[in-house]
């Protein structure tokens, strides 16, 4: 038999901890495509807040992660920056929800992966990523401050524990099942 895939994406603005995420989980050694951030960057990648950051996803994050003999959750982590937003679209084509990690110290990254969701009704949810020394922040306030309709869940999640990961996961695919269209009377 062979098992159901279901495709799932991790999207965020650049430096947000997709990368990590996805590795955090995967049952085999993900794919990556992280490349070192060069000199050609300069003025175009805003590093504040993230300084000590020297790679970036020029492609994308694959990982895997087998539920039962029945299916398979294929990962697909979205490049951050806004050069490589063309594949989103290609990305997102045919997964079933998305998880959009946030970085609480930056919230102006979060705005455009959360539209682009939002304008392609893909369910989602947000996932602050817990950094080292960032503030905390109610549900509730990140909500409003992002503007997020009532119906997206809002969770805490640490990218680099697989348990906190993996919570996350959960609740997306919870959230997406109730998205999904209701079955036709026979």
């Amino acid at each position: 038999m062979v098992p159901e895939a279901v495709k799932i994406l991790v999207a965020g603005g650049f430096g947000v901890g997709k990368t990590t995420l996805v590795a955090s989980v995967s049952e085999i050694p993900p794919l990556s495509t992280e490349e070192l951030l060069t000199e050609a960057s300069t003025g175009i990648d805003d590093l504040v807040g993230i300084e000590g950051k020297t790679t970036t996803t020029v492609a994308l994050d694959f990982g895997r992660i087998t539920i039962s003999p029945r299916l398979v959750l294929y990962l697909f982590g979205t490049p951050g920056q806004d050069r490589f937003w063309f594949m989103w679209d290609e990305l997102a084509r045919g997964a079933i929800g998305a998880i959009v990690l946030i970085d609480t110290r930056r919230l102006d990254t979060s705005f455009a992966a959360i539209d682009f969701f939002e304008r392609r009704e893909v369910p989602f949810i947000v996932a602050v990523n817990n950094f080292d020394g960032s503030h905390h922040y109610e549900p509730e306030e990140i909500r409003s401050a992002l503007a997020i309709s009532e119906g997206v869940p809002i969770v805490n999640a640490d990218a680099r524990e697989r348990d906190s990961s993996k919570l996350a996961l959960i609740r997306l695919i919870e959230h997406a099942m109730t998205k999904l269209p209701e079955a036709a009377p026979a």
